[in-house]
């Protein structure tokens, strides 16, 4: 669908203001304030993410009963289970609470619940199991805030349960022993958007303090956490959560220790996706590289493989299991490809631009564990909420089903809205899970299409691009681009910087590459200069692209590819429009 340009307003003197102010090159303040960074302060603050910016983890509401009472679990030789989720997410957490423990001497193991067979979140069928193999403590990590019957289960079974979660929690909240959230009611914590592998490294570094009998920990401990920093940045970008305030700080310095001090399996994984090559990482190479490897383990319910290449100390064994996770992820891109052409059709179909606030697809024969892709691709091609159910093949269980939203629309309170129709439900605003029984599916469906329509406007269902400036490729130096890098690491609330340009032309034909020839491969020049660009998930525009004779505009994100030691600036091209139309985007309030 057609995208609408916003292309930011720029205050000269308020750039060279900041610039001074910051001491920060131009463009380095023009983008600080398209981000609403206004003080020079904030913007060193910003700029510098200092480790010692990170609070207290006695400041998270619930971490430090639970280390104190983790702790005399260890200390009473307790045997306590991580019970954990499947998605990247929830492996990192798991894993980086599970080394914990076990280097603190506790009596550990991990489970997690199978993603086709079991479903998301605590299960009291999973719980009994564990009871009756002999564990006393229960850590969720990554689940938990909706499970209150599951939670009186525990009780019941005289489980100690304790939650960590960052989910928004349901109407009550669950009676476990001790709650670890960011959000928990009544409490004040100043950043609620930690992921799950976030709230379990802050569980993690109380554990350590209380270990040490001091804010200060011992170095093999302060080792740990350093090393433990690198798994919450891999979840921290899976899961797309806000890479701002202790998200940038924990990624900024993640990203060094997954460089500097990977343990066996991210080490291997860094080798076989040629990582391990680069001088620096990005969040873009756990987004591409890394993270798809380790969700493909979920996905396909085989989430505890994941976990053991995180935690295992053979590197033997860490490298059969990455070329394992590299081949899943090569059936798992295989089947998303085959869903999306299946239900990209069925939206066709049914799609009516005009009157339709939302989309819900289903069908038997679809894969639970790659539904969540596909939806995220759809949202993003009709800017609308979109919810895939994949159907059982006989008709008998509930639907499992995935949603992914919008900016702006919060799709867990519009499924809380829908609950009448649903068997189950849970997530937060922008991405969540629901089974649905088939009989209820169209009831679910207009009831659900419904509630968009009165929170989404007619207007807002165009997709808008957000654009910071309008820059010449002449400007697009080596330097000037190194300069934007500054702002990484780049993610969701700071994405890697959106420029515009006109009067560009192809310098070749666009070729259509990687798997499905998804992507597209351009090469683009502009009075002279010439950029090598490719367009992810832009492959249906090489006809129209081949057709055209005039020149076009481009919104694009630079970047600095090194590549055999040399770096050159290349282009990832966001959208393209006749260079004419450019002329009539409005410029941002």
């Amino acid at each position: 669908m057609a995208k609408h340009w916003r292309i930011q307003p720029h205050d000269a003197a308020r750039i060279v203001a900041m610039e001074r102010a910051a001491g920060v090159p131009a463009v380095v303040a023009q983008l600080l304030l398209c981000r609403g960074i206004h003080d020079a302060s904030l913007a060193r603050d910003f700029l510098d993410a200092k480790l010692s910016s990170l609070r207290d983890p006695c400041e998270l509401p619930g971490a430090s009963d639970a280390a104190e009472r983790i702790w005399s679990a260890i200390e009473a030789k307790r045997r306590i289970v991580i019970y954990g989720d499947y998605d990247v997410d929830g492996m990192s957490g798991t894993a980086l609470l599970f080394l914990c423990l076990r280097m603190l001497s506790g009596e550990v193991s991990y489970y997690v619940p199978h993603r086709i067979d079991e479903g998301y979140g605590l299960h009291c069928e999973s719980l009994s199991k564990l009871a009756e193999r002999g564990a006393q403590m229960v850590i969720t990590v990554d689940c938990g805030a909706c499970s209150v019957a599951e939670a009186d289960w525990a009780r019941k079974l005289g489980l100690e349960l304790i939650i960590t979660d960052h989910h928004e929690f349901a109407d009550g909240l669950p009676a476990a022993a001790c709650i670890v959230h960011p959000g928990l009611p009544g409490a004040a914590y100043p950043f609620l958007g930690l992921c799950g592998a976030g709230v379990a490294f802050k569980l993690a570094w109380a554990l350590c303090q209380r270990a040490s009998q001091s804010k200060k920990v011992g170095e093999h401990m302060r080792s740990y956490l350093m090393q433990a920093i690198g798994l919450v940045a891999l979840a921290t970008v899976a899961d797309v959560v806000p890479l701002v305030d202790e998200n940038r700080v924990l990624v900024r310095h993640g990203l060094t220790s997954l460089r500097e001090r990977p343990g066996p399996g991210i080490k291997a994984l860094l080798q076989l996706t040629g990582a391990d090559g680069q001088p620096t990482l990005s969040s873009e190479d756990i987004s591409f590289k890394l993270a798809p490897r380790l969700n493909a383990a979920g996905r396909l319910g085989q989430a505890t493989l994941g976990i053991e290449l995180l935690t295992t100390d053979s590197a033997e064994r860490a490298s059969a299991l990455a070329a394992y996770l590299h081949e899943l992820n090569g059936s798992r891109e295989s089947l998303e490809r085959s869903i999306y052409l299946a239900a990209n059709k069925q939206a066709l179909e049914q799609f009516d631009p005009e009157g339709d606030s939302a989309l819900v697809l289903a069908e038997r024969g679809w894969h639970p564990g790659v539904i969540g892709i596909v939806a995220s691709r759809l949202a993003e091609k009709f800017h609308r909420p979109v919810v895939m159910v994949a159907l059982d093949a006989l008709g008998i269980k509930p639907g499992v089903g995935s949603a992914r939203s919008v900016p702006g629309f919060n799709l867990h309170r519009a499924l809380a809205a829908c609950s009448e129709h649903l068997v189950s439900y849970g997530g937060h605003a922008a991405a969540a899970g629901v089974k649905v029984d088939e009989a209820k599916l169209a009831e679910f469906r207009e009831q659900f299409c419904e509630h968009v329509s009165g929170e989404i406007s007619i207007g807002a269902r165009i997709a808008e691009l957000r654009i910071d400036a309008e820059v010449p490729f002449s400007a697009l130096t080596s330097a000037a681009v190194s300069d934007i890098e500054r702002l990484a690491p780049f993610g969701n609330a700071n994405p890697r910087p959106l420029l515009c340009t006109s009067d560009v032309v192809l310098s070749e034909p666009p070729k259509r590459i990687g798997g499905g020839e998804r992507h597209l491969s351009l090469r683009l020049s502009q009075h002279g200069v010439q950029f090598r660009a490719v367009a992810f998930g832009g492959g249906d525009w090489a006809a129209e692209l081949s057709e055209l004779s005039g020149p076009i505009a481009v919104a694009f994100r630079p970047f600095v590819n090194h590549f055999r030691g040399r770096k050159s600036v290349e282009l990832q091209v966001s959208d393209w429009q006749p260079a004419a139309a450019l002329a009539k985007s409005e410029l941002c309030a």
